[in-house]
């Protein structure tokens, strides 16, 4: 059963505010949480991003908030700046027709005198990260006497994060008979130690699994060499062209050379990471919600708390490390009811950890061949026709019909001749060489979806296994963890490595040594 906000007791400036934003009915998250918190209750809630939380606090607090007291009345900690300014920007939205409330996001890398002033104006409600509020409760720049509500925004991620310590000096600063809420998208021991020890019989409400995992999500994995990852990306790209997609690396490092690669080839990318000043991520998160850049390339650190809505796709340049990552990243395209679809690139043994991945949110992703140039072509004429259709339906052409009438009559081309010449022109130049086929090792005796190579140096010339391993790694750029089995001998070694990476193997390491001695490396035969 649904519950609309017009339902509540709400203020009405709330209910005028909800109703512009185009709010209707709750989400689940609001629906069993609003009520509680309204009622005064502690609450421990489980829910991720995208389930609407920031609502599920930010509306009660509002509601609770006295406009006539200047004094500091409720505080919700954050594990990161990017999520503490979304919450803030949330409570602006829902205040907007309220007088007298003032809520600040407060936070590391802005000036701290700036934050100093804004609280000596008076403010009621304070959105920050556990650090720089530790930090002004040393200066006394807040005080949490009058402070009757705090809430705690993606728990977990803070304890993660190793605040706990700072989370609990504050909470223990609090007055004793304040509300606490509390909101994680997982429950580990900790977080439970933190809700008995600080919250007064709080109620546990929860969003189940099925609804996390967003149902509405198409997701497919393509297997990939690691050298034709930047090429796939850009022709899945092509393909679905979507106007806003996010696409996660594991490294800072990653996110800079692919922001570098996609933007050589006349993508707009942007880039997000840790290493960024507040002022850069401003920048890149402005450019993205306004269109500017249609990319957004992020870490998984850097993209907690990032709310943008109509997200089409979720690209996973590198499979997340954590199956939690997984469900947290492609959660942000499908939002509002709208089908979203997410891709992931897999490299060699990286298919076991999406195997894993499948497992943890109980969903299906689909292998999918990748897409060849024809596919592509395919797919953008497809697109093109179809925004064809739409302006002859809507637009009155004689204009243009007749300055093709006279084109057709001054020569001997027909229609068909100009709307494929149309055509051409509109999709660009498509003209890129076809992939080529990784070459057939056939059966050297590795495990499946491996290559076992000989290399003609074993135990008789002082060389390792890490030797062996650290060389390949080292000369490929391959990480170590997808190397398999090494098996040495007095005069040679066998190692199995994921095919994909074989070819490049090979050719990287007939130029190479190890130790300063000449190698030979060639498929196996069968053991």
């Amino acid at each position: 059963m649904t519950i609309r906000f017009d339902e509540m007791e709400l203020q009405t400036p709330i209910i005028r505010a909800i109703e512009e934003l185009g709010y209707e009915e709750m989400t689940p998250i609001q629906a069993q949480a609003i009520p509680v918190v309204l009622e005064g209750k502690d609450i421990v809630g489980q829910a991720q991003t995208g389930t609407g939380k920031t609502a599920a606090f930010s509306i009660p607090i509002l509601q609770k908030i006295d406009p006539k007291v200047k004094g500091l009345q409720a505080v919700v900690l954050c594990p990161t700046r990017e999520l503490a300014i979304q919450v803030s920007e949330e409570m602006h939205k829902f205040s907007k027709f309220m007088h007298g409330i003032k809520a600040i996001p407060i936070y590391g890398g802005q000036d701290i005198t700036r934050q100093i002033r804004s609280l000596k104006a008076g403010v009621q409600i304070v959105i920050g990260t556990p650090g720089r509020v530790m930090d002004h409760m040393r200066r006394k720049t807040v005080k949490f006497d009058k402070v009757s509500m705090i809430a705690l925004d993606e728990a977990d991620e803070m304890l993660n994060m190793g605040f706990r310590e700072d989370i609990e000096t504050i909470l223990k600063e609090m007055p004793e008979d304040r509300q606490t809420l509390l909101f994680s998208a997982t429950m580990p021991q900790p977080i439970m130690e933190i809700a008995r020890t600080y919250q007064k019989d709080a109620t546990v409400v929860k969003v189940v699994k099925k609804e996390l995992t967003v149902p509405k999500i198409e997701q497919y994995y393509y297997e990939v060499r690691p050298k034709n990852k930047v090429d796939v990306l850009s022709r899945l790209l092509d393909m679905y062209s979507p106007k806003r997609c996010l696409v996660f690396c594991n490294t800072k490092r990653q996110v800079d050379e692919l922001v570098t690669a996609l933007s050589s080839r006349g993508f707009f990318a942007e880039g997000l990471h840790g290493d960024l000043k507040q002022q850069q991520r401003d920048r890149v998160m402005s450019s993205f919600r306004n269109g500017k850049a249609e990319i957004l390339v992020a870490t998984d650190v850097a993209a907690r708390g990032i709310d943008v809505d109509d997200v089409e796709a979720v690209f996973n340049y590198d499979v997340p490390q954590d199956e939690e990552y997984y469900v947290h990243r492609i959660g942000r395209t499908g939002r509002a009811g709208r089908t979203g679809r997410a891709f992931t690139l897999v490299v060699g043994k990286e298919v076991y950890k999406l195997r894993d991945i499948q497992r943890y949110c109980k969903t299906k992703i689909k292998v999918m061949p990748i897409p060849s140039v024809n596919d592509v072509t395919a797919v953008k004429a497809e697109k093109i026709l179809d925004r064809i259709n739409e302006l002859m339906e809507s637009e009155d052409l004689s204009k243009m019909i007749s300055l093709i009438e006279t084109k057709l009559n001054e020569s001997d081309y027909t229609a068909l001749d100009v709307a494929a010449a149309f055509l051409k022109m509109a999709m660009g130049n498509d003209n890129q060489p076809e992939e080529q086929a990784a070459p057939d090792f056939g059966d050297t005796g590795a495990e499946q979806g491996m290559v076992r190579l000989f290399i003609n140096l074993g135990k008789k010339q002082n060389i390792r296994p890490g030797d062996i391993l650290g060389a390949i790694a080292g000369e490929t750029g391959m990480p170590g963890k997808l190397i398999g089995s090494i098996d040495m001998y007095d005069k040679y070694t066998f190692v199995e490595v994921p095919r994909e990476y074989a070819a490049d193997v090979i050719q990287v390491m007939k130029e190479s040594k190890i130790k300063g001695k000449s190698i030979n490396i060639e498929p196996a035969n069968r053991k």
